[in-house]
C-alpha cells in the first residue's frame, strides 16, 4: 500500500487584520516586554521568556519578558515566541491577538519572523501514539497590523510553511524503527515528492550492488530491511540558464545498533534520531518547492539501518565503495561515513553541482565539543564557509568550524586497505570530517555539517521540546534563498 503524504496540521493558524478592527471580548492579548535597564541588581530579573497573565477590563493579556535590553538578540524574540506558543497550546483558548502595530515589528520583519517562528516551534508535540492526542484544532492568531497588507499576509502564509515543513522533520524523527525503516522511509520520500511536484529516483539494494555501493551495501547487510538510496530533485523556479544544483547529501539510519561494535544500553537509545539528516534533506527540498526557491536543489539520502546478525559487516572487514577507495572497518558503529561516502560519489558522478553540502549525525565526539549549541562545519572552501556561517548566525542554528589539516589524515591510512573508518578516540569528529573530504574531488566545494548534538535534545529548550528538533531546515534554506 502506497504512503498516503499528508503535511502535519499545526496548532496555531495566523490571520492578519487592521489594527482598528474590533476586538473579541475574552480574547488573550499578547505583549512583549524588557526588563528595565536599571532593575535591582541584587534580583535576577525576568529571563526571556519568562510570562504572565493578567486581567485588566475583560480582556486578558499575557505579558512575555524579553529579558534585560542591552541582552536582546534576534533569538531573544523566538524564545520569547516559544513559551507564548507552549502555554497557549495547553491554554485551551481558542483565539488569541498580537498587535505588531504598535511595536517596531512592521519596520522590523525579522524579529516578528523570529518571534513567530519561536510560536510554532515551541508549541510542538508529538502525540501521534498517545491515547489521549493533542487538541488538532488551530488557535487563530490575530496578527493586528495599521497596514494589514497582501505582503504581510504571504508573510504570515511564509510563517505557517516553514513551520509545517520542520513539524514534518520532527515528526518523523521521533517514528521509531519499528515504523519507519529505509523500505518505508523510500515510500514516505516517494509521496512527498509527488506531493510536491518533484522528481524521485530510487535505488533499491540490488541496484546499489550492481553499481558497486559497497559502502550503503554493507551498513545495511545486517537488516532485514535493505538499503536504499534515494534522489530528490527540484528543478528550481525559473533558475538562471545554465544554474547548478546546490546537493544536499543526508544519512538517514533508520536505527543504529552499532552493530557488532555494539552500543551501550545508555549509547543505543534514542538511535531512532539517526535519520534526522536524511529527513532534514528531504524536508528542506520539499520547503525548496513550497517556498519557490529560486535556485535548483538536489536532495540525496542514503537510508539504511545498522544492525547485528550473521549476515551483518565486521570489524577487519574490507569493502569498496562506489568510488572505489577500499575501507578497513576498524568499528562497525563508525557507519555513518560509510554511507555518506557512496552518496557522495553518487552525487558527484551524477550531478554538476554548485555545492555539496552533507548534514549526518556523525559522531559522539561532536558534543563533547561543542555542546548542544552548535553543529559542527568542516569544508573545503571559504566562501562556502562564510555563507553557511552567516546564515547559521541569523537563523540561530549555528555553526563552528573545524579544521581539516591533512596531520589528521595519518590517523586513518589503512594497514591493508586505502582507509581505515576510524581513527580512534583521538579528533573524533574532525576524523569524520575528514574521512569524508576523501570522497569529494578537489574543484568541488563542500561543506559537511555534524549535527549529532542539535538534531535532538535530552530535554525541553525554549523552542526545542525535547526529541527532535528540525535543526538544519531554517539554516538550509536561508543559504538557498540569500546565496
Amino acid at each position: 500500500m502506497a504512503y498516503n503524504f499528508q503535511k502535519p496540521e499545526l496548532p496555531f493558524h495566523l490571520e492578519v487584520i487592521p489594527a482598528a478592527a474590533t476586538k473579541p471580548a475574552g480574547q488573550i492579548r499578547l505583549e512583549l516586554v524588557s526588563a528595565p535597564e536599571k532593575a535591582d541588581p541584587g534580583l535576577p530579573g525576568p529571563q526571556a521568556g519568562d510570562h504572565i497573565l493578567i486581567q485588566s477590563g475583560g480582556q486578558f493579556k499575557m505579558l512575555v519578558s524579553l529579558g534585560k535590553s542591552e541582552k536582546t538578540i534576534l533569538d531573544t524574540y523566538r524564545q520569547a515566541g516559544g513559551a507564548a506558543g507552549k502555554w497557549l497550546r495547553q491554554s485551551g483558548t481558542a483565539s488569541a491577538e498580537f498587535d505588531i502595530s504598535v511595536s517596531d515589528f512592521e519596520a522590523d520583519p525579522n524579529s516578528l519572523q523570529a518571534f513567530l517562528e519561536g510560536l510554532f516551534l515551541g508549541a510542538y508535540q508529538f502525540s501521534f501514539y498517545k491515547e489521549k492526542k493533542a487538541n488538532e484544532k488551530p488557535i487563530l492568531i490575530y496578527l493586528r497590523a495599521e497596514k494589514a497588507t497582501a505582503r504581510l499576509k504571504k508573510f504570515a502564509e511564509r510563517i505557517e510553511t516553514l513551520a509545517s515543513i520542520i513539524y514534518l522533520e520532527r515528526n518523523w524523527a521521533h517514528e521509531p524503527g519499528n515504523v519507519i525503516n529505509p523500505v518505508s522511509l523510500a515510500e514516505r520520500l516517494a509521496a512527498l515528492a509527488e506531493y510536491a511536484g518533484l522528481k524521485c529516483t530510487v535505488l533499491d539494494v540490488k541496484e546499489l550492488e550492481k553499481i558497486g555501493a559497497g559502502g550503503l551495501v554493507n551498513v545495511g547487510k545486517g537488516s532485514q530491511t535493505p538499503p536504499h538510496l534515494i534522489i530528490i530533485e527540484y528543478a528550481g523556479n525559473q533558475p538562471p540558464a545554465q544554474a547548478k544544483p546546490v546537493v544536499l547529501v543526508g544519512k538517514a539510519l533508520t536505527f543504529d545498533s552499532g552493530g557488532y561494535s555494539l552500543k551501550s544500553a545508555e549509547g543505543i537509545q534514542g538511535m531512532k534520531y539517526d535519520k534526522s539528516g536524511g529527513i532534514t534533506v528531504a524536508a528542506t527540498l520539499l520547503a525548496a518547492a513550497e517556498l519557490k526557491i529560486k535556485s535548483p536543489v538536489v536532495g540525496i539520502i542514503a537510508a539504511a539501518e545498522n544492525m547485528l546478525s550473521d549476515k551483518a559487516y565486521r570489524p577487519d572487514d574490507i569493502i569498496k565503495t562506489l568510488s572505489g577507495k577500499t575501507i578497513e572497518i576498524v568499528t562497525t558503529d563508525a557507519e555513518g561515513r560509510l554511507v555518506l561516502a557512496d552518496a557522495l560519489t553518487y552525487a558527484q558522478t551524477h550531478f554538476q553541482s554548485a555545492a555539496i553540502i552533507d548534514l549526518a549525525t556523525l559522531t559522539g565526539g561532536v558534543l563533547v565539543a561543542l555542546g548542544r549549541v552548535r553543529a559542527g562545519l568542516m569544508t573545503n572552501n571559504e566562501e562556502l564557509a562564510e555563507k553557511l556561517l552567516k546564515s547559521g548566525e541569523f537563523t540561530h542554528e549555528r555553526l563552528w568550524r573545524l579544521p581539516l589539516d591533512e596531520d589528521y589524515l595519518k590517523l586513518i591510512k589503512g594497514d591493508d586497505a586505502d582507509l581505515k573508518n576510524s581513527g580512534g578516540r583521538e579528533a573524533p569528529s574532525i576524523i569524520g570530517g575528514i574521512f569524508i573530504e576523501q570522497f569529494i574531488e578537489d574543484d568541488r566545494p563542500w561543506a559537511h555539517l555534524d549535527i549529532a548534538a542539535v538534531a535532538d535534545l535530552p530535554k525541553d529548550a525554549p523552542y526545542n521540546p525535547k526529541g527532535a528538533t528540525g535543526f538544519g531546515i531554517r539554516l538550509l534554506v536561508h543559504f538557498l534563498e540569500r546565496f
